[in-house]
């Protein structure tokens, strides 16, 4: 093949052209892999080659040894791994004689395919000539030579492969060396301090011995001090860069600098008339505000004061200089910036409000002062920014300092909605939100809410710019004003009919996009979820409506023409799904009359729904709620659901479908009792095949084994047929444990799976009980106990495995009330793990107070008195 040419078309904008190349490379790796990478690497390092070609070769070669995909990318290191030292040799000694080249993309090209090969062999302690190489490049090479070094050095640094991150620690030497010598002032080339600075932003966390020595510290920190007032502003990217990432990591160790130096540069960066430089010095301040929080919030967990990590308060000190900046910055919007731009006023914002968690009433002074000055200014960007500062601030503060200042300013803010600017009435409706998510006191439910409420839906209806922020503080109105649990009347109760004809308005309109509809069924969600019992009668109503706009969207599905419609069509579904399933939830019983209508639909919608789609994943949620408020009257639907329920049991490919499904088994056996019996050995085939089945993840295992337990407690008795093969899985499933070494995701595994066990054996003891044979479980009491002692000597436990394992204590002993297992329940273990789980604090109520019966049914096994207490 003419590789020049095959090279070349890997750039052609023909699809064809390029895809033929791409086929005709991977053809020829898969053939001679050993050729096939020399003969690329000698076009990329052949001088007389055009730079597009030696540029396409050094992709083709980078691309021989990385992947995204985790299971090829080790494939293809591997296949590097076993080539033959000759070949090897041959591709690293001309990739590194590239970096030497004059055309800068072969350069490069050179350094991608240098750190594809490094992130293989560092780790495996080879190529030992690479790390000295790079830095001799930099001390000794030409401008060019330098920077595409660097550039290597870069790449190899911004690995997140962990093996890769860990071995770079032993060349930290080699390459601080390197990028602090390429960063300095006196590196007269711009890209090769560029590139420099940019790879010791990427060097930061490898070179932590090096940091903490003093006399290193000074030096580097001398060399990215100097680099924030270099002439060329990348370079001051670059640098500030640099800080933002010394601060996340060495924060103990920056009070001396902040001090000489920080303070000063961050400020005058943060005022630089290039945006870019702006954005990252705001950035150095959000960290330190970041790292202040953090540090605050580990330090109030600690129990001794040598635990607690140092905390300088350097926000605190830097207040009455930072926030003013902030607060200009703000005034400098982009009034046609999208809503997904990140610009330096946004920056502004997001460092705002972490200041204002970091200092607390420390930020009201100055931001008060600032909202004061401008809030009625001629000029929209202040009047914005005033009001944007005032929501900013909201999380943070004490509320009682904050309560006087909102009730004062929100007759102004609401009045602010009807701004002649739309930038400005959608801060406010922000501003509103922020209002009335952390500080709903100041909101007076007579005087306030009636206004508000209204003016958000004004906004609502009139301007899609300010929509979303208008539902989000409806939506914290709803749950903030929901009054207690059971209430007749809440303070939303007058306008509650109100804002459902508005929200059902917005829905239906024609205009309205999907991001929009999605977003005022939501708020129709939360207001039937906090509807008082006064307006009940309003979401029965609401049920015939819903019910209805489902049906409408059934013809819908044969008219689906395109992917946008697809998505339109589901998302409806799904919204209006939810909606019904928080109008079950509310009524409960009361739903009864209308549960003809709703399954007849949401089986229809089941009958429709295509393959992928996630409207199923709704539909089984609001069944899940119906079978819930039915209880045995939801049997008679069963037949007709039931093949869809399967379905979904079985589709493995699916894994939240399934998911669903298996957590609807429990809660339709749970509704149902013993009428669900007939479908009980279908249940336990599916749920048994997705136990074993490798293609579904271990999280399903917990819930899985819970729903054996739930069926159990349905159908007592009658789980005898399940019994043998269930406590087979429950024994095998306690034999699962986590190295001490191991992640925190398996802890948390092994200690759900124990909670599924434990719960299994509780609904199987109840099941056994209760039809009185508790005979069958002597065969396992013994392997019970091994687990709960398992549990017991585990130093890793949840509030709810032991909650699980304190009733299993005590379900055992009442299934055997004539004191049957007296010798298990001497155990001094046992009793110690009933005291400590009754006497632990931070465990809910309830935990305790089973422990509390677990000790009273241990006590009546040993002296062998029946229990009459359940």
């Amino acid at each position: 093949m003419d590789i020049n040419q095959v090279l070349l078309n890997t750039f052609s904008p023909d699809g064809p052209t390029r895809n033929g190349a791409e086929q005709t490379l991977t053809q020829a790796a898969e053939t001679n892999f050993a050729q096939y990478l020399v003969t690329l690497v000698t076009q990329l390092a052949n001088e007389e080659a055009q730079g597009p070609i030696r540029t396409a070769a050094g992709i083709a070669l980078k691309n021989a040894f990385t992947s995204r995909e985790y299971a090829r990318l080790r494939d293809l290191q591997e296949k590097w791994v076993q080539l033959d030292l000759d070949t090897k040799k041959a591709v690293k000694d001309l990739s590194l004689k590239s970096l030497t080249s004059n055309n800068s993309q072969a350069g490069q090209a050179a350094a991608q395919v240098v750190a594809s090969i490094a992130a293989i062999e560092i780790p495996r302690d080879q190529w030992p000539e690479l790390m000295p190489s790079l830095v001799r490049n930099v001390g000794e090479g030409v401008d060019h030579l330098k920077q595409a070094s660097l550039v290597t050095i870069g790449f190899i640094c911004e690995s997140q492969d962990a093996e890769l991150r860990q071995s770079l620690i032993q060349h930290s030497n080699a390459i601080l060396t390197a990028v602090v010598q390429g960063a300095r002032k006196e590196e007269s080339n711009l890209e090769v301090r560029l590139a420099a600075i940019n790879a010791l932003a990427d060097s930061l966390e490898f070179v932590d011995s090096n940091f903490k020595n003093e006399g290193e510290r000074n030096y580097i920190m001398q060399v990215i001090c100097e680099a924030t007032q270099a002439e060329d502003t990348r370079i001051q990217q670059g640098a500030f860069g640099c800080l933002n990432r010394i601060m996340a990591l060495y924060y103990e160790l920056m009070r001396f600098y902040m001090e000489k130096a920080l303070f000063g540069l961050t400020i005058m960066g943060m005022k630089s008339e290039e945006e870019d430089v702006a954005k990252l010095a705001v950035e150095f301040w959000s960290t330190v505000c970041e790292e202040e929080i953090a540090i605050e919030d580990d330090n109030a967990q600690v129990e001794r004061t040598e635990q607690m990590r140092p905390f300088y308060h350097f926000c605190s000190v830097a207040t009455v200089e930072v926030v003013p900046v902030l607060l200009t910055l703000l005034t400098k919007q982009d009034e046609d910036a999208t809503d997904d731009e990140y610009n330096i006023s946004r920056a502004a914002y997001q460092c705002l409000q972490l200041y204002a968690q970091a200092v607390r009433g420390q930020i009201i002074p100055p931001v008060l002062s600032f909202v004061e000055q401008n809030l009625r200014s001629d000029d929209w960007h202040t009047r914005d920014a005033a009001v944007s500062a005032f929501g900013a601030v909201m999380e943070g503060p004490e509320e009682e300092n904050l309560l006087p200042i909102v009730k004062q300013a929100l007759p102004v803010l609401i009045e602010m909605m009807k701004d002649k600017v739309v930038h400005v009435q959608d801060s406010t409706a922000y501003a509103l939100g922020r209002i009335t998510e952390a500080c709903s006191e100041a909101i007076d439910p007579q005087i306030h809410l009636p206004v508000l409420i209204a003016s958000l839906f004004e906004g609502l209806v009139n301007n899609p710019k300010m929509a979303g922020s208008c539902c989000w503080a409806l939506m914290n109105l709803a749950e903030r004003f929901s009054g207690d649990i059971g209430c007749q009347e809440n303070a939303l109760t007058p306008h509650f009919n109100e804002s459902l004809t508005r929200l059902l308005q917005v829905t239906e309109r024609g205009d309205a996009d999907n991001q929009l509809r999605t977003a005022a069924y939501e708020v129709l969600n939360t207001f039937v979820q906090n509807a008082a019992s006064n307006s009940l009668s309003a979401v029965g109503a609401l049920s015939d409506v819903i019910i209805t706009r489902l049906e409408q969207t059934l013809p819908l599905q044969q008219q689906v023409v395109s992917v946008e419609d697809k998505i339109t069509l589901e998302e409806m579904q799904t919204s209006l799904c939810t909606v019904l399933l928080a109008i079950v939830q509310r009524l409960e019983k009361e739903i009864q009359p209308q549960a003809d209508k709703i399954m007849t639909v949401l089986l229809q919608i089941l009958s429709t729904a295509g393959a992928k789609s996630s409207v199923p994943d709704a539909v089984f949620a609001t069944v899940s709620s119906l079978a819930n408020a039915l209880e045995e009257h939801f049997a008679k639907y069963m037949d007709s659901f039931t093949q869809y329920l399967y379905s979904a049991l079985a589709n493995q490919e699916e894994p939240a479908l399934c998911s669903m499904a298996i957590g609807l088994v429990s809660d339709i056996t749970r509704s149902m009792g013993e009428q669900c019996q007939p479908y009980c050995d279908t249940f336990m085939n599916y749920l048994l095949n997705n136990l074993r089945s490798p293609a579904l993840a271990n999280q399903f295992k917990p819930a899985i084994l819970q729903c054996f337990g739930d069926i159990a407690g349905a159908i007592g008795g009658h789980f005898e047929t399940y019994l043998s093969v269930v406590a087979q899985v429950l024994q095998q499933a306690a034999g699962v444990q986590a190295s001490p070494d191991g992640s925190y995701e398996m802890f948390d595994y092994v200690i759900s799976l124990r909670e599924g066990i434990m719960d299994a054996w509780g609904g199987i003891i109840g099941a056994m009980k209760s039809s009185n044979k508790t005979a069958l479980l002597h065969p396992y009491v013994e392997s019970i106990f091994a687990l709960l002692n398992t549990v017991w000597t585990d130093p890793n436990k949840s509030d709810a495995l032991m909650r699980s394992a304190m009733g299993v204590i005590g379900d055992l002993s009442e299934a055997f009330p004539g004191g049957e297992l007296q010798g298990l329940y001497r155990s001094e273990w046992l009793t110690a793990m009933i005291k400590d789980t009754r006497s632990n604090r931070e465990f809910q109520s309830r935990t305790i107070e089973t422990a509390r019966w677990a000790r009273e049914q241990v006590k009546r096994q040993i002296s062998g008195v029946q229990s009459f207490q359940t």
